[in-house]
């Protein structure tokens, strides 16, 4: 089972960090993992692709993903600047306040408020890793939780890592199927 991901976000914004933390929960489940960015002139602001590869058998392509299984924004405004569903086989996963008409079948969540409650500022890139998490149950809240563990609580600042955490959930929560 080879699943395929992109990540849509804005310069800044984490797609990148995102993409990792999905790799290393998919480690976690037992699963294979290969997260990597699509660099140009990309700066601050710009538009940002991450993809992750993640299969229960060795992966040996390592080509740009054209055609992914999941397509996950991270920033509402890519909607009117990109196609966002551009070859996408089965869903979107959109941080956004209301549900918008997309040519594939989508799901929304308002990953920007739960995180100004629980973090207080509007980082939406490991929120959204719950939304991703229940729309596709490849990987578990445990796994995403103890990758961000990983990934950030060597920096020493645990209730950043708790925050997260727990707009992670929350995410999960909200998110509808």
């Amino acid at each position: 089972m080879l699943t395929e991901v992109r990540i849509l976000g804005r310069g800044g914004q984490g797609a990148v960090t995102s993409s990792q933390l999905i790799a290393v929960a998919a480690f976690y489940e037992g699963l294979q993992s290969q997260a990597f960015p699509m660099f140009g002139v990309e700066r601050t602001g710009s538009p940002v692709k991450a993809f992750v590869r993640l299969s229960d058998t060795d992966i040996k392509d390592r080509s740009e993903i054209c055609m992914p299984d999941y397509s996950i924004v991270l920033d509402p405004t890519l909607l009117g600047a990109l196609n966002v569903c551009e070859g996408v086989k089965k869903s979107v996963i959109v941080n956004c306040g209301k549900c918008l008409s997309l040519e594939k079948k989508g799901y929304y969540v308002d990953a920007t408020s739960i995180a100004m409650k629980t973090i207080g500022k509007p980082f939406v890139n490991l929120a959204m890793m719950g939304a991703f998490a229940k729309v596709t149950k490849i990987i578990t809240l445990e796994s995403i939780n103890k990758a961000v563990e990983d990934l950030f609580g060597v920096k020493g600042k645990p209730e950043v890592v708790e925050k997260n955490k727990q707009a992670i959930k929350e995410v999960y929560e909200a998110t509808k199927i």
